[in-house]
């Protein structure tokens, strides 16, 4: 829908589970991916977002997600050890 999105990301180890932590993935600042976002955001927005979701089972949902974490995870760690 609107190409590329490049969102650099930070882990946090969770204290209480060393073996989980909390990614956040941001846009950098007046980024063509800020820009993608801003418009996917008003498209939600003005369509009550539900409407863009097809409807799936909740476990093929999940295992999707985690899929496409697990490869945006990979693919920027790649990035960063080439630097």
């Amino acid at each position: 829908m609107v190409g590329n999105l490049d969102l650099p990301y930070e882990s946090f180890p969770l204290a209480a589970d060393l073996s989980q932590s909390l990614l956040t993935y941001t846009a950098e600042s007046g980024s063509p991916t800020q820009d993608a976002l801003t418009l996917l955001a008003s498209w939600a927005a003005t369509t009550g977002g539900a409407e863009l979701a097809a409807p799936t089972d909740s476990s093929e949902q999940t295992e999707s997600f985690g899929r496409a974490d697990y490869r945006a995870h990979q693919t920027r760690a790649a990035d960063l050890c080439a630097m």
